[in-house]
């Protein structure tokens, strides 16, 4: 019975064997290690998976297709985890002695930034992830100081990760086509991430960013001193995204 594409779930499923197999290739599956698949739908991505891995996770919120695949794959390799990945314990999934998690997905572009977020708070249990997102948003996560796609989620994402845009997809590799191309970003956490408070970052952050047109000793009005900008390394006149990540973190120690 043919799937009816859920707008509310943001479902959009891939079908071009062409990019599925140059996503294969990027993530490079191996027998043995411990995996979980975000948003499997119908499984074109899941099948190609389970060709070279010895077992899979997957997390579905759609219970029809928790069916289909419950139905389709043998339950002793295709573990299915029926439930919200916003929700869902990514530390629960059991890992071989010595390796860590590898998180792979199309995550679906409405809860895309949340869905990063929540995955970063177990950053050292993870081995890399790779995800397809929108373009917009991994141009946002990778994005450098100084160009107008670099803002809170590149500050957050980048104090935590190394990440690479890897390529690009068009909307036709799609059922149905996103009204936006899309593209594959591999997320390596790092191992000795710049030491700092987490939510004390992400407060400077915020409010850095919260009005972009204002010069950040504005914006950190009541926060930060101009004294405290310039111990930090940075000039109060300049403006968030001006700002590289290790001032920010300078500016984090400083709460």
């Amino acid at each position: 019975m043919k799937h009816i594409p859920r707008k509310r779930f943001g479902q959009n499923f891939l079908t071009d064997q062409m990019v599925l197999s140059r996503i294969i290739r990027a993530i490079h599956p191996r027998p043995g290690e411990a995996m979980v698949e975000i948003g499997p739908g119908l499984a074109a991505m899941t099948r190609l998976l389970l060709d070279e891995l010895t077992q899979l996770h997957v997390v579905e919120l759609d219970r029809d297709l928790v069916a289909r695949l419950k139905k389709t794959f043998d339950p002793a390799r295709l573990i299915v985890h029926e439930g919200d990945a916003l929700q869902f314990d990514f530390a629960s999934i059991p890992v071989p002695e010595g390796k860590k998690l590898r998180v792979v997905g199309n995550l679906p572009y409405n809860i895309s930034s949340p869905l990063l977020f929540h995955l970063a708070e177990i950053a050292p249990l993870v081995e890399d992830q790779h995800f397809m997102l929108q373009k917009e948003v991994v141009e946002r996560m990778v994005a450098e100081p100084g160009s107008k796609t670099y803002g809170r989620l590149s500050v957050m994402l980048q104090w935590r990760y190394h990440m690479e845009l890897i390529f690009i997809v068009p909307p036709e590799a799609f059922d149905p086509p996103p009204k936006v191309d899309s593209a594959i970003v591999r997320m390596i956490p790092k191992s000795d991430p710049l030491p700092c408070d987490v939510k004390k970052l992400e407060t400077v952050v915020t409010k850095a960013f919260s009005q972009r047109r204002k010069v950040v000793r504005n914006c950190l009005a009541g926060l930060i001193t101009e004294q405290q900008l310039l111990e930090a390394g940075v000039d109060p006149q300049a403006r968030a995204e001006t700002i590289p990540l290790e001032h920010y973190v300078n500016l984090a120690r400083m709460l």
